[in-house]
């Protein structure tokens, strides 16, 4: 990406804060900037720079070349995006609820719940503005414990201090999914509400005796920790892990490969699909354009160069397991480009 452009990218944040009275998304004249929010997650997660290279590919801002053209835009005309950290899935969905954010990235298990009023959105209005945009790579569960600890299974959790992700985060709809599968209460275990980065500290300093976390492998903060303190990673498998993923079909049982992490060898756990969501409020078009500029070669290089996951992310998978419609200008886009076929409504 040429200088020129990665500074613009780089500092869209700040520009979104000091422009904020231009208000949120509207509709584009020719090479008139709008925004657009995308809320991301943690800065320890896979959420935040994929959400980040994103942004930078599908903006558009006044002024630079065409696309294929030497530092060109392949992004939406006039359109800046700003990827936002937050504390993940369910916060994203809340905000893009309340209309704080125009998008956000989700597990395709927490955005079901939210359009159908389920799990962790029990006894609030359903989330019927959810819409998709594409799916775009698989998240592994991962629960680290030190590796001359006495947890051997997720059974061996009862009575232990546990960091099960912050409040708003998928992995803590996931923890509690998984513990429930396997016979335990919420109150047999300590629960800990802390951020990624600071359970790792926790974790090395014996005073958690598991962390868990939702993302696509290699996680940034799994790698650190295991640089610091020997770890383990516990298998979710057999009989309770098979009864889970029947009772929710978002979840497969996947491993996560030998090499992700040195010196820790394959895994068996769940994956949970992660997908690109957009209010229904975003214009038609808006969407069509966005998505085109998602499954640019040029995206995609961008993707694949940036993070391990990004590798993942393709066309062909991209309306796999969405958990809730597509939204009509992303799929009038694959319906003329990908020849895919569409989801219209929520299902597992």
């Amino acid at each position: 990406m040429p200088l020129d452009r990665r500074r613009l990218i780089t500092s869209l944040p700040a520009i979104g804060l000091a422009l904020a009275g231009w208000g949120g998304l509207r509709p584009a004249r020719a090479q008139d900037p709008f925004f657009f929010k995308i809320g991301t997650g943690t800065t320890g997660g896979t959420y935040f720079p994929i959400g980040g290279i994103i942004a930078g590919a599908i903006s558009g801002p006044p002024g630079l070349p065409p696309c294929g053209s030497a530092g060109g835009s392949c992004g939406v005309n006039g359109l800046i995006a700003i990827a936002q950290a937050s504390a993940g899935s369910i916060d994203n969905i809340r905000r893009m609820g309340s209309g704080e954010f125009d998008s956000g990235l989700a597990q395709a298990d927490v955005a079901f719940a939210a359009y159908t009023g389920e799990g962790p959105f029990a006894g609030e209005p359903p989330v019927t503005s959810l819409r998709a945009i594409a799916h775009l790579y698989s998240e592994f569960v991962h629960i680290a414990v030190p590796a001359d600890g006495p947890v051997q299974s997720v059974k061996d959790l009862k009575g232990r201090r546990v960091s099960v992700g912050t409040e708003g985060s998928g992995t803590l709809y996931d923890t509690r999914l998984i513990l429930a599968g396997y016979g335990l209460k919420q109150t047999d275990v300590e629960e800990v509400f802390e951020r990624p980065e600071p359970s790792v500290d926790l974790v090395v300093d014996g005073k958690l005796d598991a962390m868990v976390m939702t993302g696509g492998p290699p996680l940034g903060v799994i790698t650190d920790l295991a640089k610091r303190r020997p770890m383990r990673l516990l298998p979710i498998e057999g009989a309770d892990a098979e009864a889970l993923v029947a009772k929710a079909p978002f979840f497969t049982l996947e491993s996560i490969p030998e090499g992700a992490y040195d010196g820790i060898p394959a895994v068996p756990t769940l994956s949970v699909g992660a997908i690109w969501l957009v209010s229904a409020k975003v214009p038609d078009e808006t969407v069509y354009q966005i998505t085109r500029a998602l499954w640019q070669d040029s995206t995609l290089a961008l993707l694949a160069a940036g993070h391990p996951r990004g590798k993942e992310i393709s066309a062909e998978r991209a309306v796999r397991g969405l958990g809730v419609p597509l939204h009509p200008g992303a799929a009038r886009y694959y319906a003329e480009h990908a020849g895919i076929g569409s989801p219209t409504r929520a299902t597992p």
